[in-house]
Formats: structure tokens, sequence, C-alpha cells
């Protein structure tokens, strides 16, 4: 299947890809369906696509390459939220903001995408509204 965008072009994908946001994300309530596609040539970032809108798409990656001792508890209603059956059904992203100047790229630690990848449910949670949490820098000096 292939998805036409403003900005990446055709992302070829197939339904695995698709994973389905319980609550749209903040500022983004409306959208739910989005795919999650490596980019090439980069292990770090990929990109967040909805599926419903060809002009909106994130930059995300894993809190686990800026912060290795990155924690975040799921309530037990997000578990059933997203039918979490094991740990390793999560996957945790997180937006990023880029920038010109590398050293000025952050991450939003404060507001993580949960995603259960065998059953392509997600949801982002507010854990933090601390300014230092969501402009994380991507690169410490």
């Amino acid at each position: 299947m292939k998805l036409e965008t403003q900005y990446h072009g055709i992302i070829e994908y197939n339904e695995n890809n698709i994973i389905n946001l319980v609550k749209g994300m903040s500022g983004f309530e409306n959208l739910k369906k989005f795919i999650l596609v490596g980019i090439e040539n980069n292990e770090v970032f990929s990109l967040f696509h909805s599926m419903e809108d060809k002009e909106t798409a994130f930059i995300v990656s894993s809190p686990f390459y800026v912060k290795a001792d990155y924690e975040v508890n799921l309530s037990e209603e997000l578990v059933k939220e997203l039918k979490i059956d094991s740990e390793k059904d999560v996957l945790i992203i997180n937006t990023v903001n880029l920038s010109k100047d590398i050293k000025k790229m952050t991450t939003n630690l404060g507001a993580p995408i949960i995603i259960n990848i065998n059953k392509h449910l997600g949801k982002q949670i507010i854990i933090s509204d601390d300014e230092k949490m969501i402009k994380y820098p991507m690169i410490h000096s």
C-alpha cells in the first residue's frame, strides 16, 4: 500500500505498520491513524506520519538514545486500554524538535507515545510538564 504525503513523498507500508491511537496526540486530537516508518540510513530517528492528513508527521526517537535511565510507569488503566500483555509488547517513542543547530535539537520526554506493537494500539501520555523534560537536549555537551 502507498501513502502520498505532502513533505515525504510516497511512503510504502502494509497494514502491520498502522498504529491506531486511542486518543489523538496533544494538539492533533482528531488524528488517530499513524504509521511508524524508519528513515533510511538513520538508526536514531523515525517518522510517525498521519494516515488521515498528508501534511502531519512527527520525527520521533526512542528516549533511551538520550536518557538511558528513562522510565515510564504505565497505569493499570493504560495497560488495559492498550491491551498490553507483556513489557515486550511496548514501544516508547518521543517527538523530536529539529534545529539547524544540532546542539539545539530536543526531545519531549514529558509526553511519550506508548505503543503496543502487537495490537497496533497507541496513546500519548503526559508524565511531566517540567520544561527540562519537555525540551530535553538530544545532544549533551
